[in-house]
């Protein structure tokens, strides 16, 4: 009888008990809008963003209502206007493109690479065509941040990073989000700290983080940021920078600050995870893992392998196989959005090239999430039904195919 898996990859983690706390003392006080507190209080929301800056070693934060809401923040605050072309990453979610394109600026994409990380050498080609990357280091992965960094300062372009998938990972002990112009965070349900929506951006420019947050939405009330700049710097761009109201409450601040204080437990119980999954996928005949750069300290709160050159007919079987036993493997290969996944191509809005070397590896990719609700012993049975499945389908491809 075959091996089957009954967990849930959508169900997270509870709240923690302290944050459950912290929310309900916000609510009972009924002061949920971050600009709602008394005389000499200093809300959640305030709080939250002096925290995240400590911890990461910026000088200013802004916390606001999603990580796209971040990204499309980041474009204005740079000086992206309509019409401008963006650098971005051809793997990633639609939230990203969508960023750009809610700016009225296009996006130009960018291949991937087999580790999944954005292509430098497409990069330096295309790199005298805009003056911004938005950089999304999708599913954790992180490129070499040095070589891209010398190409973007060799061509004076601004690096805004999309670190939805890298809270807590870094590239040579730096924090990823710490190395372009601005950083851009999500504390979205799957993200690593949950607080359903929400996002953070992070920069050490003065005027940037006075743009957001006017953008943000703070009328006249700057002075209520912890994590803000000296209130001169808003004299120059108050008037001039329109309000696009996208703040963080007090009540998800509240969810959020207890969990911050426990993220890097939370990233090392994912690694653990992550590595037992790859483990019992090591040596799976038709499937190669993806290796990770020792300069990368990583979160693995999802795990994709690639089941390159195969046909879509055999993926989809792989698919369908894991699926019957109770594995949810999401794939890059269809030619249809399905769910949270879709293609750089998929967007109608964002008109793009063919890129031939991209599409090979779009299309054998397979991407799991791995909740922290899954047991260590959760993790090996679906690593094991997965070399199965594969196996299986694998077997059965004639030799030439393998």
């Amino acid at each position: 009888m075959k091996e089957q898996f009954e967990g849930s990859f959508t169900q997270q983690e509870a709240i923690p008990e302290d944050a459950i706390d912290a929310a309900v003392e916000v609510m009972r006080s009924g002061r949920l809008h971050r600009y709602n507190v008394a005389d000499g209080q200093v809300g959640d929301v305030a709080r939250l963003e002096q925290e995240f800056a400590a911890l990461l070693g910026a000088n200013y934060c802004l916390s606001v209502a999603s990580g796209g809401y971040a990204l499309a923040t980041a474009l204005r605050a740079l000086g992206v206007e309509p019409g401008h072309k963006v650098l971005t990453n051809a793997f990633t979610l639609a939230p990203v493109p969508g960023s750009i394109a809610a700016v009225g600026a296009v996006p130009l994409f960018v291949g991937v690479t087999e580790g999944l990380v954005i292509d430098l050498e497409d990069l330096a080609e295309k790199a005298d065509q805009a003056d911004v990357l938005m950089l999304s280091h999708m599913r954790g992965h992180i490129c070499d941040m040095d070589a891209l960094m010398q190409i973007c300062d060799q061509n004076d372009i601004k690096v805004i990073e999309d670190c939805a998938h890298t809270m807590g990972a870094k590239w040579r002990n730096t924090w990823s989000g710490r190395y372009g112009a601005i950083g851009c965070y999500s504390t979205q349900t799957y993200k690593h700290i949950n607080s359903g929506e929400g996002g953070f951006l992070v920069t050490d420019d003065a005027q940037v983080i006075a743009r957001a947050i006017v953008l943000s939405g703070s009328y006249m009330l700057h002075d209520r940021h912890l994590a803000g700049p000296d209130p001169s710097e808003f004299k120059k761009i108050f008037y001039e920078t329109p309000n696009i109201s996208g703040r963080m409450d007090h009540l998800r601040a509240s969810i959020l600050r207890p969990q911050l204080r426990s993220l890097n437990a939370q990233c090392e119980a994912w690694n653990v995870r992550y590595r037992i999954v790859e483990d019992g996928l090591q040596d799976t005949p038709g499937l190669r893992l993806i290796e990770r750069p020792p300069e990368e300290a990583y979160v693995g709160s999802s795990i994709q392998v690639l089941l390159l050159d195969w046909s879509q007919q055999a993926v989809r079987d792989v698919i369908a196989g894991c699926a019957e036993r109770g594995v949810e493997l999401k794939w890059f290969g269809s030619k249809e959005p399905v769910g949270f996944t879709s293609r750089y191509d998929s967007w109608i809005y964002a008109p793009s090239s063919a890129m031939p070397k991209s599409d090979r590896i779009l299309a054998g990719l397979l991407d799991m999430r791995i909740p922290l609700t899954f047991s260590l012993e959760d993790c090996a049975l679906i690593a094991r039904i997965i070399r199965m499945e594969v196996n299986g389908v694998y077997q059965s491809m004639p030799a030439v195919a393998q």
